[in-house]
């Protein structure tokens, strides 16, 4: 009895020991892995752009009036040296005889001050005249040693502040000349409404075939002189602008290829860079962040029927291809680590991870390029945690 007491206890001790043993051993880690194969891999600088017109034009007043009405919408297709807009200029207030008098008196004071300007300028040339004989006079007498240098030099000094007296004058005169000019237009113009009832219209045309862009004033009222109008041009000749962040601007070069997804259409197009403006500008980003940024202009290469649903100022998301290669080795991003300054993954090899320092190439989207450090078809644990180290039993998720 008392034996039989004895092994029933070794038989329960025993259970009971495996029990903790088999509890408290290391259980494998459950793991997503993927697998590191050769394929394709692009580099590039994804970002947002939009098409804008090649040649656009705005057509402003020439001068202050009452514009009528324009009979044309956003869109209307253009012929050149079709009449866009007519405008009666306002009538001069130079119509009234106190301001004609004055307008008179101001042409006359103008042709005085240009007379004067062209006095001084004869006094100017003439002193040049008087200074340069000095001069030949002075440079004669040092040659043969009768005057120190320093006169020769103050002399010279003297010419050149003659010479730049007479330049000076000279723009006086240019200036005088136009305001003589502009003070004669306005009297001019007060004689001739003075003694019309009727001022000609003026027709702004079409400088080009296109469409009508923007229509920045439609209806009939009085407009300034230099007041935009109206936006014509040809959807038909597309462009890209897309502003950079100036370090990745750097990268990009004219004549680069140029991808554009996300447009509305069911195939990607593709495009060249034409050119790197060399200006940057701060942008504040949607985080509240100061960018330095670039714009970048970029050419279709497709064919225009395949820009018809196009328009100026069409969304669309541009890819850069910095670099592309058919066949390298690749794994996601996701799984790689930092190892002091290195790069580093984990392997798996017969159920357990493995550390190992890789040399990386290029980046494309979400795939990294393996340089050495790991063969094709290895096993590779995506999204490590810290759970992970070396020799760790490992476990793929199961997949339902």
């Amino acid at each position: 009895m008392r034996l039989r007491n004895v092994l029933f206890s070794l038989l329960v001790g025993g259970a009971l020991l495996v029990a903790l043993v088999y509890g408290f051993r290391p259980q494998p880690v459950k793991v997503d892995l993927v697998v590191a194969e050769k394929g394709p891999l692009t580099a590039t600088i994804d970002e947002e752009g939009r098409t804008r017109v090649v040649d656009r034009y705005i057509l402003s007043a020439p001068v202050a009036g009452m514009m009528a009405r324009i009979d044309l919408d956003v869109g209307d297709g253009l012929v050149a040296g079709d009449s866009l807009i007519t405008i009666h200029p306002l009538v001069s207030t130079a119509l009234d005889p106190r301001s004609r008098a004055q307008s008179q008196a101001r042409v006359k004071a103008a042709d005085a001050a240009l007379q004067a300007a062209q006095e001084g300028v004869e006094k100017a040339r003439a002193e040049l005249t008087l200074v340069q004989t000095k001069q030949k006079r002075i440079s004669n007498i040092v040659a043969l040693q009768g005057l120190p240098q320093e006169r020769l030099d103050e002399v010279e000094s003297w010419v050149k502040q003659s010479r730049a007296g007479l330049k000076s004058a000279e723009f006086t005169v240019e200036v005088a000349r136009y305001e003589y000019q502009a003070a004669l237009a306005v009297f001019e113009f007060a004689k001739m409404t003075a003694a019309s009832d009727e001022i000609d219209k003026i027709v702004l045309k079409a400088p080009v075939g296109g469409q009508v862009l923007k229509l920045l004033q439609k209806s009939s009222g009085v407009v300034n002189a230099g007041q935009p109008l109206l936006e014509i041009g040809d959807p038909q000749t597309l462009e890209v602008e897309v502003d950079l962040l100036s370090a990745d601007a750097v990268q990009v070069r004219p004549g680069m290829r140029v991808l554009f997804s996300r447009w509305g259409g069911e195939k990607e197009l593709s495009g060249v860079v034409k050119r790197v403006e060399p200006h940057g500008f701060t942008k504040i980003s949607a985080l509240g962040v100061e960018e330095q940024r670039v714009w970048v202009i970029v050419d279709f290469t497709e064919p225009a029927e395949s820009l018809q649903r196009l328009g100026d100022g069409y969304r669309l998301e541009a890819s850069f291809i910095l670099w592309h290669d058919d066949e390298v080795l690749k794994v996601p991003g996701s799984t790689l680590f930092r190892l002091n300054d290195e790069w580093a993954l984990f392997v798996v090899e017969e159920g357990r991870a493995r550390q190992r320092r890789v040399k990386i190439g290029r980046r494309g989207g979400i795939y990294v390029q393996i340089l050495s450090g790991l063969e094709a078809g290895s096993t590779v644990i995506n999204h490590p945690g810290d759970t992970i180290v070396d020799g760790r039993q490992v476990r793929q998720f199961s997949k339902k």
